[in-house]
C-alpha cells in the first residue's frame, strides 16, 4: 500500500511538472527548471526507499548532493560561472551577451563561447565590422586610436583572440609604440573624406553637418578621445580649404 502510495504521489508531481514546462516561458524554465528538477529526485527517491530498494537510492543521495550544494552556490546556473563578466560599461544581455562602448568601437561579448565581435564607430573604418577587417587595415586601425587607452584596451582585446601574434607581425613604429599614430604627411582628400563618412564631392553643407554629427559622439567634453576629435576635425579643415 505503501508503495502505491508513493507511485501515485510520483505520477502526480510528474503531471504538475510536465503541465509546467508546456506552459512555462524560456527564461522561467531557466531560472526555475533546476529546482524542479530537484524536487522531482527528492521523489524519486522517496519511492526507491519505499519499494525497498535502499541501496540504489542512497547511491542517487551520494550523487545529488554534491549538486545540490552546486546549485545553492549558484555555480552551475548564472552567478558563480558567468558572474563578473560585464563590468561598469558593460550591460549583460539575454543569452549570456555583454556590449561595451568607448568612443571608438562598440564591442560584444559571449559569455558562453569568450568570442568577441565589434564595431568601429569613428575614424577611418567607420561602419565596419572588425570582422569585416584585414590585418593591414586592423594595424592601420591600431595606429589611429593608439592615444585613447579605452578604445586601445578594446582593440587590444580583440586582437589578442583573433590575431594572437599581432604584436609581432604588425611591426609598428617607434611613434605608434609610444600612443602616437604613424603619420605619412598630411592627411589626404581621401582620408579626409572617409573620415567624415562623405562621398566624394560632399559641398560645404554636408561637411559642416558631418564634422557636427561626429563631433557630438568623440568630443572629449563628451567623454570622448581627444586623438579622435582632432582627426575629425583636420579632415573637416582639409576639405573645407577646398571650398575657400
Amino acid at each position: 500500500m505503501t508503495t502505491l502510495l508513493g507511485i501515485f504521489a510520483a505520477l502526480i508531481l510528474g503531471w504538475f511538472a510536465l503541465k509546467w514546462f508546456a506552459n512555462a516561458s524560456p527564461s522561467a524554465i531557466l531560472g526555475k527548471g533546476p529546482w524542479l528538477a530537484i524536487a522531482a529526485a527528492a521523489v524519486v527517491f522517496a519511492g526507491l526507499l519505499l519499494s525497498g530498494r535502499a541501496a540504489l537510492a542512497m547511491t542517487m543521495l551520494m550523487v545529488g548532493i554534491p549538486v545540490y550544494r552546486a546549485l545553492t552556490r549558484g555555480s552551475l546556473f548564472g552567478g558563480g560561472l558567468f558572474g563578473g563578466l560585464g563590468g561598469a560599461r558593460g550591460t549583460p544581455k539575454p543569452g549570456h551577451r555583454s556590449m561595451v562602448r568607448s568612443a571608438a568601437f562598440e564591442m560584444e561579448l559571449d559569455h558562453d563561447t569568450g568570442a568577441i565581435s565589434g564595431k568601429v564607430l569613428a575614424g577611418s573604418f567607420e561602419g565596419r565590422a572588425l570582422a569585416s577587417l584585414g590585418a593591414a587595415e586592423l594595424q592601420r586601425l591600431y595606429g589611429e586610436v593608439a592615444p585613447d587607452p579605452e578604445s586601445l584596451a578594446l582593440l587590444e582585446t580583440y586582437l589578442d583572440r583573433r590575431l594572437p601574434r599581432w604584436r609581432e607581425d604588425f611591426e609598428m613604429d617607434p611613434a605608434a609604440r609610444h600612443g602616437r599614430p604613424a603619420r605619412a604627411g598630411p592627411m589626404s582628400e581621401e582620408e579626409a573624406y572617409q573620415i567624415l563618412g562623405l562621398a566624394k564631392g560632399a559641398d560645404e553643407a554636408e561637411i559642416r553637418s558631418a564634422h557636427r554629427r561626429l563631433m557630438k559622439r568623440v568630443h572629449p567634453d563628451q567623454g570622448g578621445s581627444t586623438f579622435l576629435a582632432a582627426r575629425i576635425n583636420e579632415a573637416k579643415d582639409r576639405l573645407l580649404s577646398k571650398h575657400r
